[in-house]
């Protein structure tokens, strides 16, 4: 697909040269933005002669995106643009994430399939500032990358437990919440603040529940 997309409400007016129409002194503090990074849940490699782009979620992986999906929804996480790697196990995790709630633009791409952190980085950049949750669905390294960046490598000394657990890892089916102060279109590394990070073995051992493969 063309990006940026045509969303709907992309057009506002343009701030003044160098300032932004939200963060000036005559008005409230600038609206915080939440960005949800969602890593595909575990994905099959029972059928070798599948391409990768084409390789479904495993039992496991369905498992986890269920409990994670639960999960999201105790926490009132929802999105109103979600923007998901055209990848099937990609899209078969967003499927665990449904209903999503009325009005939520969903949008598969194929720019994010095993994108790099700095392309992701330019899509979130692209999202219209109207939007105050954006959720990507995507792959490592470059998702695992992009949170790094976002953390910046000053806000990890120190950094509390979550942060410590990201650095270290990001596992499928991982979630990373930031809060952002800047509009999308001025994101950039170090600019967020780590909220949470969660990942399925973190969860309860009865919102992961067994189920056939």
């Amino acid at each position: 697909m063309v990006w940026p997309p045509a969303w709907p409400g992309r057009m506002r007016r343009k701030p003044a040269r160098g300032r932004d129409i939200e963060a000036g002194p005559w008005q409230s503090p600038p609206i915080m933005r939440q960005l949800l990074l969602l890593r595909h849940a575990k994905s099959s490699w029972d059928d070798p002669g599948l391409p990768d782009h084409a390789r479904p979620l495993n039992a496991r992986g369905r498992r986890a995106a269920q409990a994670m999906a639960q999960a999201m929804r105790e926490l009132g996480l929802s999105p109103d643009i979600v923007l998901v790697s055209s990848a099937r196990r990609a899209l078969q995790t967003l499927d665990a994430l449904r209903p999503l709630e009325a009005g939520t633009l969903v949008e598969p791409m194929d720019q994010l399939y095993l994108a790099s952190w700095p392309t992701l980085l330019s899509v979130v950049q692209g999202v219209p500032d109207t939007a105050r949750s954006l959720m990507l669905i995507g792959h490592n390294p470059g998702l695992h990358e992009l949170a790094l960046a976002l953390l910046g490598a000053a806000g990890l000394p120190g950094a509390g437990p979550d942060a410590q657990r990201l650095a270290e890892g990001y596992p499928t089916g991982a979630l990373a919440e930031f809060t952002i102060a800047s509009p999308w279109r001025l994101l950039e590394s170090g600019s967020g603040r780590l909220v949470r990070f969660l990942a399925p073995r973190d969860l309860p051992r009865g919102e992961f529940p067994e189920i056939p493969a």
